[in-house]
């Protein structure tokens, strides 16, 4: 069958060429313009309202999405969402993002831990993870959005989503119902864990340790860890940093198990080369800038610069990949799918949240009383 006919017909099977440069060129801007916007609201909202709280805990993944999703509003309204899709690159963004930090994360971070908080990692994620895993199971949730939910609540929130959800190939709303879960639990946790805290009687070194490892999101724990005092804020760091650490070990995990045992075809042989094409290839980058940033740190002359070089890389440019790719979740967001899973998601993060809450407390009251951060 001819695909030519009526005027109007050939126009949209073939665009011009004019038009082949001009979309993309303005899918481009868009993304960047929304982009600019996220960082200007994550950086004078706060300002605007000096005396509300919890507006300065709010962290830029909630306006990016935001903003996000009131692009893709306007861009379906005026029906050209499917003409900007050349800069919508989510998986590029985050991919990129989370290589980059791995240079924030420091290999020593595990000496300087001086054992506890590698114990309460080992410990609180696995038992948490597998806590998340079998309720969300219970409750029939997608075996993806599972994963993401058990590697957010047990690891460090927003990141561990972003690096499973690409290791399982989870949906983008799945991530997006994911990270707003996340800020959502995390926000309140800045003042009422600090208030346990002081009404348990705890010490600052275990009301860090008990922060940190509970707390999903690394600004809500510097936030609630500041509350506390100085003392809470270093240990509640180094809990904090561990977990990150734990990332991609699960996301090579995650990635084995679905190959071999989630998506293998009955009788159907599977070698390490599926493996290997399945491998989250940013693993190998996000341990590759760990260790060169922890080299750098060692050698450098000059530990300020060296400090604030592995800032802009670790943490300024990661956080700009991160906007970019929340923006591009926004863009592309479908709501069928998280009308789907409707509430059964938020009641496994609840209760998963309620069993790493009294974990936590367990073990940092028995590993950290009377430890000393370096």
């Amino acid at each position: 069958m001819s695909v030519s006919g009526p005027a109007g017909a050939d126009s949209v099977a073939a665009p011009s060429a004019g038009s082949r440069v001009l979309w993309p060129a303005v899918s481009v801007v868009i993304v960047a313009a929304l982009a600019a916007l996220v960082r200007y609201l994550d950086g004078n909202v706060p300002l605007w309202f000096p005396t509300v709280n919890w507006v300065k805990s709010v962290e830029y993944p909630v306006y990016a999405i935001a903003v996000g999703l009131l692009g893709g509003a306007i861009i379906a309204a005026l029906g050209v969402r499917t003409r900007i899709g050349f800069a919508i690159r989510t998986e590029f963004f985050i991919k990129t993002g989370l290589v980059l930090l791995g240079a924030s994360i420091n290999l020593n971070v595990l000496v300087r831990a001086a054992g506890p908080a590698i114990v309460q990692s080992a410990v609180l994620i696995t038992t948490v993870f597998l806590a998340t895993w079998c309720l969300a199971a219970l409750l029939g949730l997608d075996m993806r959005l599972r994963a993401v939910l058990a590697a957010a609540v047990s690891i460090c929130g927003v990141s561990a989503a972003i690096a499973v959800a690409g290791a399982v190939r989870a949906g983008k709303e799945q991530l997006a119902y994911v990270v707003s879960l996340v800020i959502l639990f995390a926000l309140p946790s800045i003042f009422i864990q600090p208030w346990l805290a002081g009404q348990l009687g705890l010490p600052q070194a275990v009301a860090g340790a008990w922060i940190g490892g509970n707390i999903d999101t690394t600004a809500a724990v510097t936030a609630a860890g500041s509350i506390v005092g100085d003392e809470a804020l270093k240990v509640a760091a180094i809990v904090k940093q561990t977990q990150n650490a734990v990332i991609g070990v699960v996301a090579v995990l995650l990635t084995a198990y679905f190959v071999y045992r989630v998506e293998r075809t009955p009788g159907a042989s599977v070698g390490l080369g599926t493996l290997w094409r399945r491998f989250p290839k940013f693993v190998l980058g996000f341990i590759a800038a760990s260790a060169i940033g922890t080299w750098y740190s060692s050698v450098a002359a000059d530990p300020t610069a060296a400090a604030q070089a592995l800032k802009i890389a670790g943490t300024d440019l990661r956080i700009w990949f991160f906007i970019f790719a929340f923006v591009c979740i926004g863009l592309d967001m479908r709501l069928g799918p998280l009308r789907e899973a409707g509430a059964r998601p938020v009641a496994v993060f609840t209760a998963a949240t309620l069993i790493n809450l009294g974990l936590a407390l367990a073990l940092a009251s028995v590993l950290f009383t009377g430890f000393q951060a370096a």
